[in-house]
């Protein structure tokens, strides 16, 4: 099962959480400092907190979680074949988790990423493992 992601800015994550835990009748599955994230069941979507006081209530990203690095690659090959511009393959540990990921702009700077978590870790900045 993929899921789409929807990662936003929040002015106060406190706030944020309670909102969105009585919102989807769900407990957030990851909360850290400045972060916390949703695995919604129904509708299918992970919802990602990013807490930012300057920015609150505007997109950070969006993407899709999907269940391999086979699909991963899957979709950035289709993407590369279509003729957008990729990222291209990267292992990652980021937002407190360790990712096979590839990422894409969109129009007007919207910025997507297609993943697959592999594991938990403590790293909450971006720091590229092994890339393509």
């Amino acid at each position: 099962m993929s899921r789409l992601q929807l990662a936003i800015n929040v002015a106060d994550l406190d706030e944020a959480i309670a909102f969105y835990s009585k919102m989807f009748s769900t407990e957030p599955s990851k909360v850290r400092p400045g972060y916390a994230n949703f695995a919604i069941e129904e509708p299918p979507l992970k919802l990602v907190l990013y807490e930012n006081p300057e920015t609150g209530g505007a997109i950070n990203h969006l993407g899709v979680e999907v269940e391999s690095a086979a699909m991963v690659a899957e979709a950035d090959l289709r993407m590369t074949e279509e003729g957008l511009d990729t990222t291209g393959l990267d292992e990652t540990m980021c937002c407190y988790a360790d990712k096979t990921e590839t990422w894409i702009q969109g129009p007007d700077e919207i910025r997507w990423e297609w993943y697959v978590k592999t594991g938990d870790n403590e790293q909450f900045e971006s720091v590229s493992v092994c890339g393509s």
